[in-house]
This record gives structure tokens, C-alpha cells and sequence, in this order.
């Protein structure tokens, strides 16, 4: 080997070590502390040393330099000295701090900018419930297990289902095991056959049986005061909804589905500060909605939306059929797998509940495609004033990165990257710069959306703020 293919492998080797340096510290600030560490947003909790140096080279994006993982491990290591409260801390912007400051004493820098965290302690926990468990269900159970932390924050302890079949205990438990969109469950994962119980990395899941809300005693397995998300699509109104706080033990309901009527309608990062504690029933709106809300809210903040047209590129989901038969909806009985089909989507009406000041400016349709997830939106707006492709671009590339809504927006810019490139991305929408088209007031922005896991986790940071146990993120980032 050559001298300078050797440099750069000790260069690489270096970094292993500092990152391994710095995981069990993570893990023990996030089971013991409820302590959550991230850079620029990508979460190092539960990380790998290859994935926490990629989070480290993904900063270059914004300060143009890699993070020192030297500057890194520092930090680390002076959090677990301290043993703040729940906080959820981006190293980068505390790495950015902290040389601004002069440097100096680490410890002395951290205590002062995590004041607000130093005496919080972690909460006693929330109760959740899935009443049902399709695709999305599954998928709120993998996150909100993976976000278990200390037991303090959420705890799923059970999932309401019709039984299917004698053996439907292990088929449930089989389907959260293994994925095949989103692969092999993390973790391991027992079935308590004489209890009816899955075992999910130490996390205990009731499963009970039932066909009517009425008929579900929670109490008897200790739940108390608990969050049922309900995403079974049954009922989509406050009363049919109401059906569940009528059991003791659950105090509150978010739907996973567009609500009717007067039910509050909650995008998370958009209008979740409009959740109070007189409501006890709210929807999570659909994933198409909160794909592009977000960045609708925040085009219209920078140059105003006078109209749009919003096409959704959509995969096919399980209300349609593998091949040709009767369904009641129009076009949606032809074959999934073999066609394109063309349907409507009340995601554009539905974005005036989150933003009403976009009531009555924008129309949509939807095309069902033969991929099984990822899907696409595309924003063709009208603008209140003239801009140009790298204005928008920049804007929205910013936003991701630094602004208050870098949860919900993400940004890339590659000239191959396709669906597949984002099974599993945790933000509610991901712009494609590259596709961004701009002619005086007229702009069609593209936003690519797992309309499963990213939908999922808009979903658990509400169950978050319904429970009060959204960490608090500190340094504050951008309004």
C-alpha cells in the first residue's frame, strides 16, 4: 500500500475510534436521560460509527467543512459529566457555539447554553394504544419503540385488532418482524402465546381482540389515561371517534386519516400550536397533506401563493386490488399492480385546515402508480411576485438545513436519485432542487414523500405533544 492510500486509511480508522468513543455515551444520555443527540437533525441515537461519521460529513452541507468528530466527542463526553434532563441537542450547532465563544471550558459553555435542561427531569410516561395495525400501525409501533428511551417519554402498551385466524398472535408479530418495504424489524421480538403479548425489545404489547370499541376493558391491563391513535379509518368524525374515550382508561384519540367536520386537522411543525388540552380528539391529516404543507407554508411566507394545481404521484395502497375486481370507488378496482390510475385526493383542500389562507386557491388530482411506497407531489403555483429557480432553491435548501421546519423539509440535489433513494426518510417531504422549475411568478417545485414512515413520524411527534414529552431543542433553532 502507498503512502498516501495508508494516510487515508489511518485518517478513516482515526475517525472509527473517536465515533465508537462516543456511542455508549449516547445510549446512556438517551436511556438514562432522555437526552436525544443529533447533528443537523440526523439523530445519532441507536447509530452506527460509519453512520455517526456520515452525520458528521453531511455537515459540510452547511458550514462547508466536516465536523470535527474530535470537537464532537468533547461535547459528548461533558454531557454525560453533566447528566442534563431531556433535551434533544444538536451537536453542530453546539460545536458552532462554542467556538463563537472562544472556546475554553466546555463544561461551563454547556451548563450555560442548556440551562433550561440542567434541572428537568424525565417525566413518569404516557400510555399509547394502536387500535389497529396495517401499515401504518406497524410502523408507529417499530418508531415509538425505537424512541423508547428510559420508558419516560411514550410507552406502547397495547394494539387493538379483529382476530383473523387461531394463529393470528404470531402472524401480527411476524408482520412487525419483517417488512417488505422497510425490511427486518430492529431488534428482537418474542410472542407470549398464554398472554396474549408481544415482546418487542423488552417493550410489553398487549394485543386485544375486539370488534367494537365498547367492548374493550383497558383497565384491566393497567392502561390508564392513554392516547389511542386509531388508524383503522372506521370512523372519521369526532362522534364515531368519541366511541373510545367512553372506555376508561384512554383520555385522548388522534385520528391517521383526514378528519370531518369541525375536527382540528394538526400538520406537526405547521398548526400543532393550535392543539390545546380541551382537545381530546384530533387528526394527524393525510400524508400527502403533510408532505406539502409544509413547504406551501413556507413559499407563501417568502413570495405569497395567489393559486396552484397540486398532482400527486402516489403508490398504490391496501384499499385497492392486486387484480381487476368490484370496488366502490371509481377506477380504483382495475388492477394496482398493472396500472396507472387516475383518482382524486382531498389533499389540496385539505391544506387550507392546516393554512387558511390558502382556502380556495389550490386544486388536485392524484395517480395511483405500481410501486408499493414513496410518492410524489407536484406544486404548480402562481406566485405574488417574480423570483427565479435558485431563489427558490436556496430558500428551501436553507429551510432544511437551519430553519424551524428542517423536521418536516428536507432538500437534495443528485441527478439520479429516484423513489427508492427515500424509503425510509423520516421528514414529511424531501424537495427536489434539481427539478425546480421557475419562469417570472410562475413556479412548479417537485416534493418526493415516504408516504409511510415519514407520514409515520408527523404522526408520532403529535402522539409527542399530546403526551407533553416533545423534548425540548436546544441550541433554539430558527423561526
Amino acid at each position: 500500500m502507498n503512502q498516501r492510500a495508508d494516510a487515508h486509511l489511518e485518517a478513516w480508522k482515526a475517525k472509527q475510534e473517536l465515533a465508537e468513543r462516543m456511542i455508549p455515551l449516547i445510549g446512556q444520555l438517551y436511556r438514562d436521560r432522555d437526552v436525544v443527540m443529533s447533528i443537523h437533525g440526523r439523530s445519532l441515537v441507536g447509530r452506527s460509527p460509519i453512520d455517526i461519521i456520515r452525520a458528521h460529513s453531511f455537515a459540510r452541507k452547511i458550514d462547508e467543512v466536516e465536523l470535527p468528530l474530535e470537537e464532537t466527542v468533547r461535547l459528548v463526553e461533558a454531557l454525560a459529566a453533566i447528566q442534563p434532563g431531556p433535551v434533544s441537542v444538536d451537536l453542530a450547532l453546539l460545536a458552532s457555539g462554542f467556538r463563537a465563544s472562544g472556546g475554553g471550558d466546555v463544561e461551563a459553555y454547556l451548563r450555560e447554553t442548556l440551562a433550561p435542561a440542567l434541572d428537568a427531569r424525565p417525566g413518569s410516561g404516557t400510555d399509547v394504544v394502536l387500535y389497529g395495525f396495517g401499515r401504518i400501525g406497524r410502523l408507529l409501533a417499530r418508531i415509538i419503540i425505537e424512541h423508547s428511551g428510559s420508558g419516560n417519554g411514550l410507552n406502547l402498551r397495547a394494539i387493538v385488532v379483529r382476530k383473523g385466524s387461531e394463529n393470528d398472535l404470531a402472524k401480527r408479530a411476524n408482520l412487525l418482524r419483517r417488512d417488505s418495504v422497510h425490511g427486518p424489524f430492529n431488534g428482537t421480538i418474542k410472542v407470549l402465546e398464554d398472554e396474549n403479548v408481544i415482546l418487542a425489545n423488552g417493550v410489553r404489547i398487549q394485543v386485544i381482540y375486539s370488534n367494537d370499541p365498547a367492548d374493550v376493558d383497558y383497565a384491566q391491563y393497567g392502561i390508564e389515561d392513554a392516547i389511542l391513535v386509531d388508524n383503522t379509518g372506521r370512523w372519521r368524525d369526532s362522534d364515531g371517534l368519541s366511541q373510545h374515550l367512553r372506555n376508561e382508561g384512554i383520555a385522548r384519540v388522534l385520528l391517521t386519516a383526514p378528519g370531518k367536520g369541525d375536527m382540528l386537522n394538526i400538520v406537526y411543525g405547521v398548526n400543532n400550536d393550535r392543539i390545546t388540552d380541551e382537545h381530546t380528539i384530533v387528526s394527524a391529516a393525510s400524508c400527502t397533506t403533510n408532505a406539502i404543507t409544509p413547504v406551501l407554508k413556507v413559499l407563501n411566507d417568502r413570495f405569497g401563493v395567489k393559486r396552484g394545481h397540486v398532482e400527486t404521484v402516489h403508490s398504490y395502497t391496501n384499499d385497492q386490488n392486486l387484480i381487476d375486481n368490484f370496488h366502490k370507488g371509481d377506477r380504483r378496482g382495475r388492477s394496482a399492480a398493472l396500472n396507472m390510475v387516475l383518482t382524486e385526493t382531498g389533499a389540496a383542500k385539505a391544506v387550507s385546515k392546516a393554512l387558511p389562507e390558502f382556502e380556495g386557491k389550490l386544486t388536485g388530482n392524484a395517480i395511483r402508480v405500481p410501486t408499493p411506497d414513496v410518492s410524489m407531489a407536484v406544486l404548480n403555483l402562481q406566485l405574488e411576485r417574480e423570483t427565479t429557480r435558485d431563489e427558490i432553491n436556496g430558500m428551501l435548501q436553507q429551510v432544511s438545513l437551519t430553519g424551524a421546519l428542517r423536521t418536516q423539509i428536507d432538500y437534495v440535489e443528485s441527478a439520479e436519485i429516484v423513489s427508492t433513494d427515500f424509503v425510509g426518510s423520516n421528514r414529511a417531504g424531501i424537495v427536489d432542487g434539481l427539478a425546480t422549475i421557475a419562469t417570472g411568478d410562475s413556479a412548479v417545485v417537485y416534493v418526493w414523500y415516504d408516504n409511510e414512515y415519514g407520514y409515520s413520524c408527523q404522526v408520532v411527534r403529535i402522539i409527542e405533544q399530546l403526551a407533553g414529552v416533545h423534548p425540548l431543542h436546544l441550541p433554539a433553532l430558527e423561526a
